[in-house]
């Protein structure tokens, strides 16, 4: 098993929480999910921390969930248990705390879901967008389907989801997938930004 999966810091009511797994391009293994849910919700109970910022190690977001692991659960049935019981997404969606994700490189399948569900998107220029779930036969299943469609133009929803082709930052930007593009060596300086604008969304929705 990997030594670290996750990197959690604290600062001044900020937690950031960093995906690390740089060798597997920060793949959402079984583990690191489980530790996303403890995290995620030991941020929820903790008064003092007001915001969540989600960031990946290395020169990926993430690449999406560990396919060597589809297949290992005992059954479906076990494998909806857990699903039900450690619902992430839905932890994450209706999450008090303000959420900001900053994306570089591959952001696929669940490396993009989790972002879906922030309050706030930044990405470096370098950054790509797929559900690439189609090619290997299944729909994205950590509710792509249907937070994809609530940000960006429901042709280019369909479009990323039925073909599993990817989008470069740009395309991001333009439609609305991402909130912001700036270049990695300055984008926490954008942060505040982020917050504020975050903050304003979540107030509006």
């Amino acid at each position: 098993m990997d030594p670290v999966l996750l990197d959690f810091e604290l600062e001044r009511g900020l937690a950031t929480i960093t995906l690390n797994r740089p060798e597997r391009l920060n793949a959402i293994n079984l583990a690191m999910r489980d530790l996303l849910w403890t995290y995620i919700e030991a941020c929820r109970d903790t008064p003092e921390i007001s915001v969540i910022v989600f960031r990946g190690a290395g020169r990926a977001f993430s690449a999406g969930a560990d396919i060597s692991e589809f297949g290992t659960a005992p059954s479906i049935i076990a494998a909806r248990r857990a699903r039900h019981e450690r619902d992430l997404w839905g932890l994450l969606l209706g999450h008090r705390c303000a959420t900001v994700a900053i994306m570089q490189g591959f952001c696929y399948g669940a490396g993009l879901e989790l972002p879906l569900c922030c309050d706030y998107r930044l990405a470096t220029p370098d950054a790509t967008f797929a559900l690439p779930e189609v090619t290997l036969g299944y729909i994205p299943s950590a509710c792509g389907t249907q937070t994809l469609q609530r940000v960006v133009p429901p042709g280019v929803a369909a479009h990323m989801i039925l073909s599993g082709e990817p989008i470069d930052a740009a395309a991001a930007r333009r439609w609305g997938l991402v909130d912001l593009v700036a270049e990695a060596p300055g984008i926490e300086s954008h942060l505040a930004e982020a917050l504020r604008a975050g903050l304003q969304k979540r107030r509006v929705s």
